[in-house]
């Protein structure tokens, strides 16, 4: 089990919002934090305490710029995602990206676009693409959702799709998006599921609040499963302190 840090982006500055405020028009995006630090404050914290992988999600436009600044801080250390296409994801691998995080892009009009998926491994190779399964529950089953956590798509996650979704990329990140941001405690039942059914690097994101979860959370994933924690460490407002987590997960 590996801490996968983040670093969320919105109007160009690090924030932590609930994401499943994103993306409606009749609603305001609830924001937890606002830092006072740019993003290469946090990529360089990441780094010196040797945490690749971490995630920067660009929530909108306008982010570009701090994207570029979080990458060039700890190159080869950080994956990238929000509006990446085949067109400009070799941009942000060859400013220094491990990886691009994909959702929406490749699940348009509610559907796995296949073409738009085989453009973007041509552009960048499998070996650099983190497919974003973003979750939502719907009628007892995980369906991937999309355009900002707002539309249901009709591809169900499950001990089927897991495995052929995997042959298009390097790694997975899973985002359970009713607990995310939300400090709530995780998806359980998530967890679990992902443990069983996923076969390359995994990362879970939403609801962590605590090194009780972070126990919890390795016993339900046998420590097969990464983490993510954003809004509940202390360095993004919250109460949890980072160098537990990072102490926790570098003695697993």
């Amino acid at each position: 089990m590996e801490f996968r840090p983040c670093i969320d982006l919105h109007d160009g500055k690090v924030k932590q919002i609930v994401g499943s405020t994103l993306g409606h028009k009749d609603q305001t995006v609830i924001e937890n934090f606002i830092s006072e630090y740019d993003s290469a404050y946090y990529a360089q914290l990441f780094k010196e305490d040797g945490l690749t992988g971490g995630h920067v999600i660009m929530l909108g436009s306008g982010n570009e710029d701090a994207a570029l600044l979080a990458l060039k801080a700890f190159p080869g250390g950080l994956q990238v995602g929000g509006g990446i296409t085949a067109e400009n994801a070799k941009k942000y691998i060859e400013a220094g990206a491990s990886h691009i995080i994909i959702t929406s892009y490749i699940f348009h009009d509610g559907q796995l676009d296949m073409d738009r998926l085989d453009k973007l491994i041509e552009a960048v190779g499998k070996e650099h693409i983190v497919i974003d399964l973003s979750c939502r529950k719907r009628d007892g089953k995980w369906f991937v959702v999309t355009n900002k956590w707002t539309k249901f798509s009709d591809f169900e996650v499950n001990e089927k799709t897991i495995p052929y979704i995997e042959q298009y990329c390097d790694e997975l990140l899973i985002h359970a998006v009713d607990v995310e941001g939300k400090r709530s405690g995780m998806q359980e039942e998530l967890v679990r599921d992902l443990a069983n059914w996923t076969s390359i690097p995994t990362t879970y994101a939403g609801g962590v609040r605590s090194l009780e979860d972070l126990r919890k959370f390795e016993e339900l994933s046998n420590g097969k499963l990464h983490v993510t924690i954003g809004s509940a460490l202390d360095i993004f407002g919250g109460t949890l302190p980072y160098k537990d987590v990072v102490s926790f997960c570098l003695n697993k």
